[in-house]
């Protein structure tokens, strides 16, 4: 795999999961059902991979870069267990509507463990490391473009909102309104 193929794979990984938290974010605002202190967690885990795979695109795959993948997806996959786990005794509602059949920390799991795999996929091809180097903004491919313009927008929106939900104060565990709009 050659380093321009690993950087355009990883653009398409970071549109991918880019839509995974955009679409969070769009029930959020739409459903109004606001982010549990777990579900925010889980969004850390994805922007940490998302972190991941910007620097892949822009500085070149490394394997630093997967590792902190890893290392993001780990953690959210612990945390989404931990929530599939407080709402797996029969009769414990889940929290949130469900998505095709099961709660968003049930996806995020399973969506943690893909991003692993496909991670330890990736770092095994030795090809891609070489001559690695810098490329800006301006000389990155459309689809690198697109995918880092929509990973820093998305990045900074679910910022923004966790800041609007709980302010400079810890979560509260189920969520009611806005901190910011009270």
């Amino acid at each position: 795999m050659t380093n321009n193929l690993s950087r355009q794979l990883n653009a398409l990984g970071a549109l991918a999961l880019s839509i995974v938290l955009g679409y969070a974010f769009y029930s959020q605002i739409v459903e109004s059902v606001l982010a549990c202190p777990l579900c925010l967690l889980q969004r850390v885990g994805f922007i940490a991979v998302l972190f991941g795979l910007f620097c892949n695109i822009i500085f070149g795959p490394r394997m630093v870069h997967y590792s902190g993948m890893i290392i993001g997806a780990i953690f959210g996959a612990a945390v989404a267990l931990r929530q599939m786990s407080l709402h797996v005794i029969p009769g414990t509602p889940g929290y949130g509507a469900p998505f095709l059949g099961m709660h968003f920390y049930t996806w995020a799991f399973i969506t943690f463990v893909i991003i692993i795999f496909g991670t330890a996929i990736m770092m095994a091809f030795s090809a891609q490391y070489e001559k690695v180097k810098y490329i800006p903004f301006s000389m990155q491919s459309n689809i690198a473009k697109i995918a880092i313009i929509i990973v820093i927008l998305v990045t900074v929106a679910n910022m923004l909102n966790a800041f609007a939900e709980c302010g400079p104060y810890e979560c509260p565990g189920d969520p009611v309104s806005y901190w910011l709009f009270r």
